[in-house]
């Protein structure tokens, strides 16, 4: 365990630490590629990949599934990179049979990116496919793992993920305003080149200058307080371990399922294409997102709108980090059904309940 940060005896984060740090994430991810670390939320961290990858002449094949999909392959754009989108259908997982195609049909691809796992939809993306997929082609792939790291088997060497982004705000507990990501050998041949930002946050050629320079204090000004934070989630993690950590998500989103089909709910996709962080259900005829949410508040209990466009019709259900408990998860199905109870719908709440209690007893 790291010692507690004392304000008065130890105003700043000791530099030593920050290669500690590296270290432990990269165990995490599984991965003796170099991890660096950014002073930021993961959005930044996300933003300073593209940028640092971004350039003309750079053929690039982005897969869109959420916002943060759409913002990468903008800022790809802005540093002059050909993109080649493709946008999944709203709320639904990419099928790895439409990236093969596209791939075959855009030889010069030479970067491919996408998310995991989407918070905001609850699906889970093909990774080992995809992945795959650009091996075999000898493509850089760089995957969001922010909301997956933690949630999700993550296996960034046996993968050959290039670079994996993630952030510790979710399913790792904690805080948001530092991020990591690994990079591999072959990523770094394509970030160094000879017109890549410096003197930048958006710089992974400064932080290449840390790696090289033995991990020492970090560029900028150091956020003390984030890190002492980021130190203890990964005491948690370690603590419980990253793969009792990621089979407790895998039994919060199962027994929600099981709750949720007790009901007679409709699922928005199938579990095997669903994240193990948020379930998404979609409301029968009649009953309003908005009511099932109001009425889940007044209980304590959180109930969110499925976000993106077209997906206000659904509702999430988060079993991520915190959350991903018996207690929450029961909380979460029985309110659920007591919603469609209010709206003159029969919920059978006590099977439900019994489900729930099924699959974490079994």
């Amino acid at each position: 365990m790291t010692e507690a940060w004392n304000p008065l005896y130890a105003p700043a984060y000791p530099a030593e630490r920050y290669a500690i740090l590296a270290r432990r994430i990269g165990a995490i991810l599984k991965t003796d590629n170099d991890v660096l670390l950014v002073q930021a939320e993961a959005v930044v961290a996300l933003e300073a990949v593209a940028t640092s990858l971004a350039r003309p002449g750079l053929a690039a094949l982005n897969i869109v599934t959420s916002s943060y999909g759409g913002w990468f392959g903008q800022w790809l754009r802005r540093g002059g990179a050909e993109v080649i989108e493709i946008v999944a259908r709203p709320g639904r997982p990419i099928e790895a049979e439409t990236i093969a195609a596209a791939l075959d049909a855009n030889p010069g691809v030479r970067a491919l990116a996408l998310v995991h796992a989407e918070s905001a939809s609850g699906i889970l993306n093909p990774l080992p496919e995809i992945v795959a997929l650009a091996q075999a082609r000898g493509i850089v792939t760089v995957v969001d793992a922010v909301a997956s790291v933690g949630g999700h088997a993550l296996d960034v060497t046996g993968l050959s993920i290039d670079i994996a982004v993630i952030g510790p705000q979710k399913a790792l507990r904690g805080p948001a305003g530092v991020s990591a990501l690994s990079v591999s050998p072959r990523a770094w041949e394509l970030i160094m080149h000879d017109d890549a930002p410096r003197n930048s946050i958006l710089s992974l050629a400064e932080l290449k200058a840390w790696v090289n320079g033995g991990r020492g204090a970090l560029p900028g000004t150091p956020a003390p307080l984030e890190f002492f934070a980021l130190e203890a989630a990964l005491d948690r993690v370690e603590a419980e371990g990253v793969e009792q950590t990621v089979a407790r998500h895998e039994k919060a989103a199962s027994a929600t399922r099981a709750g949720l089909s007790a009901l007679g709910a409709s699922l928005w996709v199938p579990a095997e294409q669903a994240s193990n962080l948020v379930t998404t259900i979609s409301t029968p005829t009649g009953v309003e997102p908005t009511s099932v949410i109001r009425l889940a508040a007044g209980l304590g209990v959180d109930l969110t709108a499925g976000i993106g466009t077209g997906l206000s019709h659904l509702i999430r259900l988060n079993h991520t980090g915190p959350r991903a408990t018996f207690q929450t998860v029961l909380a979460n199905v029985v309110t659920y059904g007591e919603a469609l109870r209010q709206a003159g719908l029969a919920a059978d709440v006590g099977a439900a309940s019994e489900a729930v209690v099924r699959a974490y007893s079994g």
